[in-house]
């Protein structure tokens, strides 16, 4: 027995969120997010595996998503800025209001009922997958970004709906910055950044809403933070990542924002299929 479940189960266990840990790398460097559209639900099960309460596995997995996403966003925006394809002018203007919209969503998510966390996700992952499959160049907000009050408030919002989300920002902050005529490779790249903006306030923010529960949450738990978890999925994700960068600048614009709309709509897809109970 290893944490309390069978040798046999546990290995295969292991194997499956290694292989999620390296699936996830890729897609934080391919499309400039965190990966927590897979590492949510694969936590999930996990921790239902583990007894997990069933009122804290969807905090748990939200919580220790965020945490695998730190090395996973470093190794990433450290690949894309090494290529010079990183808007550091808008990271250091939305770095403020994203770790205030961070703090503001792991508060929420503490309370709001599961469906709800599952809904934002899929209203903000169609939005993003119909503009990047059907959009036409002609669909812009603004020929540029907005001054810093716009800013302030995009950050704002960024920060809010990743940490409801468990996600590292890529899916809006790609939103906005396309909707505002930047490229799509650096709408990617600099998302990236956000990563690291999101992920370690937020890590943060769970482990602390998560504090009263220790006592029900499984071995090797910080408040909303599985130690565990973190373990077996961080190391397959750093290795993998800069392989995703590197396919990431072989694509061509279109070819990117396919491939992206593609991965986007699976995902909305995946929910819908979970809130209607099939």
């Amino acid at each position: 027995m290893i944490f309390g479940i069978a040798l046999s189960d546990f290995l295969w266990l292991a194997v499956a969120l290694l292989a999620a840990g390296a699936v996830t790398g890729i897609l934080a460097g391919l499309f400039g997010v965190g990966g927590g559209a897979v590492i949510v639900p694969v936590l999930y099960q996990l921790f239902t595996i583990l007894g997990v309460p069933e009122d804290l596995r969807i905090h748990l997995a939200v919580g220790s998503s965020l945490a695998i996403i730190i090395p996973t966003a470093i190794r990433s925006y450290q690949a894309h800025k090494a290529r010079g394809a990183v808007d550091g002018a808008v990271l250091k203007v939305w770095a403020a209001p994203v770790v205030i919209g961070v703090l503001i969503g792991a508060l929420i998510a503490h309370y709001a009922p599961g469906v709800v966390l599952k809904l934002v996700f899929v209203v903000v992952a169609g939005v993003n997958a119909v503009k990047l499959l059907f959009g036409r160049d002609s669909w812009k907000v603004a020929d540029d970004l907005p001054g810093k009050a716009g800013m302030n408030i995009y950050g704002l919002v960024i920060g809010l709906l990743s940490s409801l989300m468990g996600i590292g920002g890529g899916q809006i902050a790609n939103l906005i910055m396309t909707f505002h005529n930047r490229p799509i490779h650096q709408a990617v790249a600099t998302s990236s950044g956000l990563g690291v903006l999101i992920a370690v306030p937020g890590t943060i923010g769970y482990m602390i809403a998560g504090w009263p529960e220790m006592a029900r949450l499984p071995p090797l738990s910080l408040g909303y933070v599985s130690l565990l978890g973190a373990a077996l999925f961080i190391p397959t994700s750093i290795w993998t990542a800069p392989i995703g960068v590197k396919l990431a600048h072989s694509f061509s614009k279109r070819k990117l924002e396919i491939a992206f709309g593609l991965f986007l709509a699976v995902v909305c897809i995946r929910f819908l299929v979970n809130i209607l109970g099939y």
